[in-house]
């Protein structure tokens, strides 16, 4: 049995910039990650809030050596509607830009900076069991020949993603609150000399006749570009199709896609995921906590996904160096608690662009910069600045806004 202070589940953002965190606070991590690195994912246009945590992990130098796609902001097109969100213009402070990136090479980033760090990491080790009885968590590792050993350690920190490994093992989840949807992806070499195309932003198009289909399109630095369409789980390959001939035929449909994507070379296997909304029944519990996907996910159409797993890492490497050093931590009142209150700002907007009520604030023409600066904040992150009044009520709000889009009234700062 191997003993060590805290383990983290998981390689990816959420769980590098943890013990990226804790081992600067001078604490021993060991970081077991089931995959072998570089693995490819999805989540790839980051928010521009992320960079606050990647700076205070001290990753940020590693990050902008690498060469990604510079982001600023997020275009939405319908039709022949084309508006754009600035990050640079926005309410709250903090940085206006980010990067578009492809995760296999960013997440190596972070896990290798990580181990530069000082935090050991370990691949291709799978997490088959959990114990969280009064002696302390234990945990049995499967390597990948086959063999097996146990670690036993102060506190876990699952940010596994996907995986859900506590969650699974610790009979925690439940189902989520958002319809089940599936989205169809590739990589494309894009050749795209479309002069209104702007490489900076990801561009979000809405499917011209059916508002709950939407498209993303994040340029890489390279000259590719991932693409993918979502929809209800029922809308894609019909017919037998196979998914390259879905997805291409997908984006036919959207006329400022095919105009974009004409020069496009279609040369990776399309993919699929469906039903990846997910949630628990409890963030933390006696000797563990939940980051990032591991516990909650949304839906990929802001991309808030790795925004809310750093904010997650941080707060947990926060109340978890509190414990180790002796302080009673409540862990609902300093990690669960101010979590959520992001999580729901952005389920109040994911549920708004579905039902289409966001989706007339973002494509409204006569609204005031200030109200653009409000939303620009929550599309680059900052979902979790109470000064912010669509932020502070986000449901009220987004309602309020829509029924003035519709009357086509214009948008005032709200009282």
């Amino acid at each position: 049995m191997e003993h060590r202070e805290v383990v983290v589940i998981g390689a990816g953002p959420a769980g590098a910039v943890a013990a990226a965190l804790l081992k600067r606070q001078g604490h021993d991590v060991l970081m077991l990650e089931r995959q072998q690195f570089p693995r490819f994912s999805i989540g790839e246009s980051l928010l521009a809030h992320c960079l606050e945590f990647v700076q205070e992990a001290g990753m940020m130098p590693a990050v902008e050596a690498a060469g990604f796609q510079v982001k600023n902001g997020a275009a939405f097109a319908c039709g022949d509607a084309y508006t754009y969100f600035d990050f640079r213009d926005k309410f709250t402070a903090g940085p206006g830009t980010t990067f578009q990136v492809q995760r296999a090479t960013f997440d190596k980033v972070l896990a290798d900076d990580a181990a530069r760090q000082g935090v050991e990491v370990r691949y291709q080790q799978e997490v088959t069991a959990a114990d969280f009885s009064d002696t302390g968590p234990l945990l049995d590792v499967r390597r990948a020949d086959g063999t097996d050993y146990q670690v036993k350690s102060r506190f876990v920190l699952d940010a596994s993603g996907y995986g859900r490994v506590l969650a699974r093992l610790l009979d925690l989840e439940r189902p989520s609150s958002m319809p089940p949807r599936k989205a169809i992806f590739t990589h494309i070499e894009d050749r795209i000399d479309d002069a209104g195309f702007d490489r900076e932003k990801i561009l979000i198009s809405v499917h011209p006749e059916q508002r709950g289909i939407w498209y993303w399109l994040i340029p890489f630095s390279n000259g590719r570009c991932s693409f993918g369409v979502v929809g209800g789980e029922d809308l894609f390959g019909g017919g037998g199709q196979d998914l390259m001939t879905t997805l291409r035929q997908m984006a036919d449909a959207a006329p400022n896609l095919k105009r974009i994507l004409k020069n496009a070379v279609w040369d990776t296997p399309a993919n699929t995921i469906g039903g990846y909304s997910a949630s628990v029944t409890r963030l933390h519990g006696p000797g563990y906590a939940l980051l990032g996907n591991a516990a909650e996910f949304l839906d990929p159409v802001f991309s808030s996904g790795v925004t809310i797993a750093l904010r997650s890492s941080k707060l947990a490497a926060d109340a978890l160096h509190r414990q180790l050093n002796g302080a009673e931590v409540d862990w609902q009142a300093e990690f669960a608690d101010p979590l959520m209150v992001g999580v729901e700002t952005f389920r109040a907007y994911v549920q708004g662009w579905y039902s289409g009520e966001f989706q007339d604030v973002v494509f409204y023409r006569n609204a005031q910069p200030d109200i653009r600066r409000m939303i620009s904040s929550i599309l680059a992150g900052y979902a979790w600045d109470t000064t912010n009044p669509f932020v502070a009520n986000p449901q009220r709000r987004l309602r309020m806004l829509s029924e003035l889009c519709r009357a086509g009234a214009p948008l005032a700062q709200p009282a």
